[in-house]
């Protein structure tokens, strides 16, 4: 399994046989990735809630200026995305709303809005409570990939028994599961310090959302673009998974280093993948 044959011109920060790691801005990097040469693009960029990242990143901008910015970073996304590839993207419902209809109108197509429950918002007054983020799925035409995801039957954690009856009709359920929702409310907050360096306070993402994502729209040996790398968790499930990735960092990549060197996932995932046609 080789990597693409075309190069960024600039010298990685990390290399393995499957990605590339660049420190630097991906305003950068992005210009210098081929057209359509990358099979599914997952970014997870800043929320503009005035985080501290480090020393380069600016999380709060004028609103005007952070959807800009967005704009621009997405047109080369969906540039570098081959025909029938997916685009992910993981933010506040806020600004994907927003995200969502400039996707559309660079001529992507919607396939999901997907709610990821989080606990630990706090509460806005004069709101409902917030307890999701979304993570929003587009496609370049028909999707070249899309596999079905099962997910085990829910149980009671007490007594152990099934949670639902499915309205009678249990025994004609699947034997791997139910289909994946476009709700998840399984997804484990990431406490491990492994994955929480001291040089980064923000939190890291679940390798079960990344999992999920690759395991959906790629196969064995497609390209996988993540131009906001964190703490590494794309590239780490991309290494587990046998996808081949480019990655894009501003700040310390250390933490994706060790990350890397480590290979440790940081929950037990029990999902069941089958391939199907969209």
């Amino acid at each position: 399994m080789e990597f693409p044959g075309f190069a960024i011109g600039i010298s990685p920060s990390l290399s393995t046989d499957l990605g590339r790691l660049y420190q630097a801005d991906c305003l950068e990097i992005l210009p210098l990735v081929p057209d359509a040469s990358v099979d599914a693009v997952f970014a997870d960029p800043p929320f503009n809630l005035g985080k501290h990242y480090g020393k380069r990143v600016t999380d709060s901008q004028p609103e005007s200026e952070y959807v800009d910015w967005c704009h621009r970073w997405l047109s080369q996304c969906v540039r570098v995305l081959r025909p029938g590839g997916s685009l992910f993207v993981y933010n506040l419902p806020r600004w994907n709303v927003t995200l969502g209809h400039f996707l559309e109108q660079l001529g992507l197509t919607f396939r999901h809005w997907i709610a990821i429950e989080q606990t630990g918002c706090l509460p806005i007054q004069g709101r409902l409570y917030p307890s999701h983020y979304s993570l929003i799925y587009y496609s370049k035409g028909r999707p070249r990939t899309f596999k079905r995801i099962r997910t085990p039957i829910e149980t009671c954690r007490h007594c152990g028994g099934e949670i639902k009856d499915y309205g009678g009709h249990r025994k004609s359920m699947h034997p791997n599961g139910v289909n994946l929702k476009d709700v998840w409310t399984d997804i484990p907050p990431v406490r491990h310090r492994k994955f929480k360096p001291t040089t980064r306070s923000a939190n890291s993402l679940s390798t079960k959302i990344l999992e999920r994502v690759i395991e959906m729209s790629t196969e064995p040996g497609d390209l996988v673009l993540d131009p906001f790398g964190g703490s590494g968790t794309t590239y780490a499930v991309c290494e587990q998974r046998e996808r081949r990735w480019i990655g894009i960092e501003l700040e310390d990549v250390q933490p994706i280093r060790d990350r890397l060197n480590g290979s440790v996932t940081n929950h037990q995932n029990n999902d069941f993948v089958e391939t199907c046609h969209s």
